[in-house]
């Protein structure tokens, strides 16, 4: 590896791109997560986190169709150290409702950390907004293109 490469930071590129990102990518940041179990408790802890019992009630459904919908991408469902799911309550809102199995292509994972660290750490590509806030804001179709470039 060359010096420059080894000097550049890490983060995502777009493909082809002529120069990199001022952000951890999705992958990095993923990384970072799986390595803290305090910062996932916590994020788990978080106000917006729901049982899947809650989600069920939210979506008007049952749990069981809510455990399909994490199995498939269709929703975020973080894995905790106990039996079940948190999910953050801001998924069944319209906008992002519709977004999230788009994403979950897109980012070819359907992993919930996964897909809640892209959606939560600030991008470079959206001028450093989270994809989260740009598609509550209406930029859905760009963070979909985001998230193609940046895919896992």
């Amino acid at each position: 590896m060359t010096t420059s490469a080894k000097s550049r930071p890490r983060g995502g590129t777009k493909a082809g791109g002529a120069s990199p990102a001022n952000y951890a990518s999705p992958r990095v940041t993923k990384a970072l997560l799986a390595d803290s179990l305090p910062t996932r408790n916590e994020r788990l802890a978080s106000a917006d986190m729901v049982s899947t019992d809650e989600a069920a009630v939210l979506a008007q459904t049952t749990r069981a169709t809510v455990n399909t919908w994490i199995d498939k991408g269709r929703c975020i469902g973080l894995t905790q150290t106990k039996r079940g799911y948190r999910l953050p309550r801001w998924q069944f809102e319209p906008r992002m409702w519709d977004a999230l199995p788009k994403l979950s292509v897109a980012l070819n994972t359907r992993d919930g950390w996964a897909l809640l660290s892209f959606l939560e750490s600030p991008n470079g590509a959206l001028n450093g907004v989270t994809p989260r806030a740009a598609i509550e804001q209406g930029q859905g179709a760009r963070v979909l293109q985001v998230a193609e470039a940046e895919g896992f």
